[in-house]
C-alpha cells in the first residue's frame, strides 16, 4: 500500500483490519487518509456485516474531530463482532487478549502502539459489561485490561471484577487497581508518599463550586490544602482540554460560566518552573516498577502538552529532550528512584504512565497518573531521531513483562 495515498489500493488489497497503530502512523505523517476512507465506506456499504471497515472508518473520522459521526461507525461495527485481531508481524509467540471499551480514543490503553512490528498476537474484545458474549472470546495466553478510568468505563470495570477473579489466564492491570488512578483518589494515596508533590484534588459540582466562589471572603468552604491560584477542570478532561488556571473568586466565576460539565476538578496551582523561568513536564512510563522515559515537553508556560511545546521547532529543547532520555536512568530515574517506587507500591499496575515535573526542592511533582496515556514511536526520525532507540527499549520492556505474566518461558523472548 502506498503511504502517501493508501486509498489508491484496490479494496480486494486492504488488510481486513488496519487497527489505531497503522492510522495513527499514516495521521502522524500527515498522509491524506481521504482515498482510504472512501474506500473503506465503499467496502462497509458493499458488504453490510464488515465491522472492520466501520471501526477503521471511525477512527480516521476521530482523528478529524468528527466525534459524533466516529461513535456511530463504532457503534455499528460494535453490533456486528467484539472481537478483532490484530496479527503479529512476524512468527506468533504469544496471543494477547485485551479487554477494552466503546468510546474515543482516550477511553483506552493505545496498546496497538506498544505492539508495533510484535511477535504478539492482538486480539481486543470491547465490552459493555452488559451483554458480553463470552463465547466470542478467543484463546490467547494472557489479558490485558487495557480500560481507562472514566466515568463512562466505570460500570464496565465494575462488572467485569467478578469474571476477572476467576479468569482462566493471566490478567494484567487488575481493574480492581485501575480505580487507583482517579485524579481525586491518585491525590489522595500519593500525596504523603515520600519524595512525591501530588497537591489534593477536590471533586465539586458546579453549583457548590459557585456557592464556594461567592463565600470565599469569610472563608467559607473551601477545604484545607486549597486556595487561590488553583487549577480547575472538568472530569474525565485529558490533554488540557478546558484546563484553567484561576487567580481570583472573580476569574473563577467568569471561567464556571464557559465549563462544560456539572462536576469539576480543583486543585492548587504549583509553580514547578525551574531557575531558569522554564517549565519541563516529564512522560514516564513504569512497566512493573521499572520507570522508562517516554517524552520531555519544555516550555515557557505552565500548561504544557507535548504538542504545544513547539519541540519540533526548537532544536535546543530537542537537545535538552535527548539527554533527558539518553541519561535517564543514571539520572532521573535514579534521583527519583524512591519516589517511582512508592508510586508503584501504591498504585500496583503493572504498566502505568506518569506525566510530572521535579521541583525545585527535588521532589517528583505528579500531575497525573494513568495507564492509557499515549505512548507511541511514529514522531518523525528526521526530526526526533534519538527517540527510535529509548521507545523501543518501553517496548522491549512491555513485551517481556507480558510473556512474564503469561508465564511463556524466558528462551520465547529471544529474537
Amino acid at each position: 500500500m502506498n503511504s502517501s495515498n493508501p486509498g489508491a489500493a484496490p479494496l480486494s488489497a486492504l488488510p481486513e483490519h488496519l487497527g489505531l497503530a497503522a492510522l495513527l502512523r499514516l495521521h502522524l505523517a500527515g498522509a491524506d487518509l481521504g482515498p482510504l476512507l472512501e474506500a473503506l465506506i465503499q467496502r462497509a456499504t458493499e458488504n453490510p456485516h464488515d465491522a472492520c471497515s466501520l471501526l477503521d472508518a471511525g477512527i480516521i473520522f476521530q482523528f478529524r474531530n468528527a466525534q459524533d459521526l466516529a461513535l456511530n461507525l463504532q457503534q455499528e461495527a460494535l453490533k456486528l463482532r467484539r472481537h478483532f485481531c490484530l496479527p503479529a508481524t512476524r512468527l506468533v509467540k504469544l496471543r494477547l487478549l485485551a479487554l477494552m471499551a466503546p468510546g474515543d480514543l482516550m477511553s483506552n490503553v493505545p496498546i496497538e502502539c506498544l505492539l508495533e512490528d510484535s511477535d504478539i498476537e492482538l486480539n481486543i474484545f470491547y465490552a459493555t459489561g452488559v451483554d458480553d458474549d463470552l463465547s466470542e472470546i478467543p484463546e490467547h495466553d494472557a489479558l490485558f485490561v487495557a480500560i481507562s478510568e472514566t466515568e463512562a468505563n466505570r460500570p464496565i470495570l465494575g462488572a467485569w471484577l467478578p469474571v476477572l477473579a476467576e479468569w482462566p489466564r493471566p490478567v494484567i492491570n487488575n481493574p480492581f487497581h485501575i480505580e487507583r488512578v482517579a485524579r481525586d483518589t491518585a491525590a489522595r494515596l500519593l500525596h504523603d508518599l515520600p519524595g512525591v508533590l501530588m497537591p489534593p484534588t477536590w471533586r465539586v459540582g458546579r453549583a457548590e463550586l459557585e456557592q464556594i466562589t461567592v463565600d470565599y471572603p469569610a472563608r467559607n468552604g473551601f477545604p484545607e490544602g486549597i486556595d487561590f491560584p488553583l487549577i480547575v477542570r472538568p472530569v474525565d478532561s485529558h490533554a488540557g482540554h478546558d484546563l484553567n488556571k484561576i487567580d481570583t473568586p472573580a476569574q473563577l466565576l467568569e471561567n464556571l460560566a464557559a465549563m462544560p460539565g456539572e462536576e469539576l476538578f480543583v486543585a492548587p496551582f504549583v509553580d514547578y518552573s525551574g531557575s531558569d523561568g522554564l517549565f519541563r513536564k516529564y512522560r514516564v512510563v513504569l512497566i512493573d516498577g521499572q520507570p522508562f522515559a517516554c517524552h520531555m515537553g519544555i516550555s515557557d508556560h505552565w500548561m504544557i502538552h507535548y504538542l504545544n511545546a513547539g519541540m519540533a521547532e526548537d532544536p535546543e529543547k530537542r537537545a535538552e529532550e535527548a539527554r533527558f532520555m539518553a541519561t535517564f536512568e543514571q539520572e532521573f530515574a535514579l534521583r527519583q528512584g524512591a519516589a517511582l517506587a512508592e508510586i508503584h507500591r501504591c498504585i500496583d499496575l503493572e504498566y502505568l504512565g506518569i506525566d510530572c515535573a521535579e521541583t525545585l526542592d527535588g521532589r517528583l511533582l505528579v500531575f497525573e497518573i494513568d495507564h492509557a496515556m499515549v505512548v507511541h514511536a511514529m514522531d518523525p526520525i528526521e526530526v526526533y531521531p534519538y527517540k527510535q532507540a529509548t521507545m523501543h527499549k518501553l517496548f522491549g520492556a512491555f513485551r517481556a513483562m507480558i510473556f512474564r505474566k503469561a508465564g511463556v518461558p524466558m528462551a520465547a523472548l529471544a529474537e
